[in-house]
């Protein structure tokens, strides 16, 4: 039986491809982006969420710790992260809500009975199963596996991913995936390794191989102010847009600094703090920028 890590199920999503989705958001990311909003999917294991403003003090959590990494003083509650090895005990003595396990081991079979739930509304809008996450692909067997079984069940199916895998994979579960969103977060190969941690040749590779496949594309372009926002980088996404055959639509994802308390409550330190999302004018421009030099519609999303 096929299990993996997932760490959200979004219902009723409409930004995660046509229709009205579900959304599996599984563990794991080769990537380290600079203004990665969902830092709780990098690491493949389970994580731990503290929220200091949910605290109620009980120190509950600091009795059944086994490894006594809740700590308590005049200053408040403190998790010691050194000493925390992420096995959840104090999330299961919490009423509060001020600890949260980001990740849970689930079959596939018990994802896709979650995602069945939403069936009548994917018949009327189109929709059907996303897999996010992280990069969805770090999880290879899982999910290959809820892929076939969502395919077996008549769900259109949506891949979202950074394209940091290997090409026989792509070209593996390819037949399996009825839309890819496929990420294009730099153009620049230095900026992309130095946004990143990792290099993009690679990754166009596999979406030029994919795209000579027949694989159906939308390309996901983050745009982040200050960073890859510069005409350079907006000209290249419709340049290598024209490059493709089969992309349907370029889509533009203004920056949003809900990363920031998320980076917080893992006891890390935002890489952007202060950056805020940009305004529709800008967005706008951004927009306009793109679509002026490709045929291929351009949306925000």
């Amino acid at each position: 039986m096929v299990t993996g890590l997932v760490f959200d199920i979004q219902h009723f999503a409409i930004h995660d491809g046509p229709g009205i989705r579900t959304t599996v958001y599984l563990k794991g990311c080769p990537l380290r982006c600079l203004w990665c909003h969902n830092p709780e999917s990098q690491s493949a294991g389970v994580e731990i969420f503290y929220l200091p403003e949910k605290c109620i003090g009980c120190e509950v959590c600091g009795e059944i710790c086994p490894q006594g990494a809740h700590q308590f003083d005049d200053d408040g509650h403190r998790l010691d992260r050194s000493l925390c090895v992420r096995c959840g005990t104090c999330v299961t003595v919490c009423y509060s809500g001020g600890l949260e396990r980001i990740g849970q081991e689930m079959r596939v079979e018990a994802v896709l009975a979650e995602v069945l739930k939403d069936q009548p509304f994917y018949r009327t809008s189109g929709g059907g199963l996303t897999v996010t996450g992280g990069e969805p692909m770090q999880q290879y067997a899982f999910t290959r596996a809820l892929l076939q079984a969502a395919q077996a069940a008549g769900l259109h199916t949506c891949l979202e991913t950074s394209g940091c895998a290997s090409l026989e994979r792509y070209l593996e579960i390819a037949p399996l995936v009825d839309l890819f969103y496929y990420d294009v977060k730099e153009t620049d190969p230095d900026l992309h390794r130095r946004f990143t941690g990792v290099p993009n040749q690679a990754i166009r590779e596999n979406l030029f191989a994919l795209d000579e496949h027949g694989a159906r594309l939308v390309l996901r372009c983050p745009i982040i102010p200050a960073l890859n926002d510069r005409p350079e980088h907006l000209h290249g996404i419709s340049e290598l847009a024209n490059h493709l055959k089969n992309v349907e639509e370029i889509h533009i994802l203004p920056y949003h600094p809900l990363g920031t308390s998320k980076s917080q409550r893992l006891g890390i330190e935002p890489a952007l703090a202060g950056v805020t999302t940009p305004d529709a004018t800008r967005v706008s421009a951004w927009l306009a920028a793109v679509q002026e030099q490709t045929g291929i519609p351009v949306r925000r999303d």
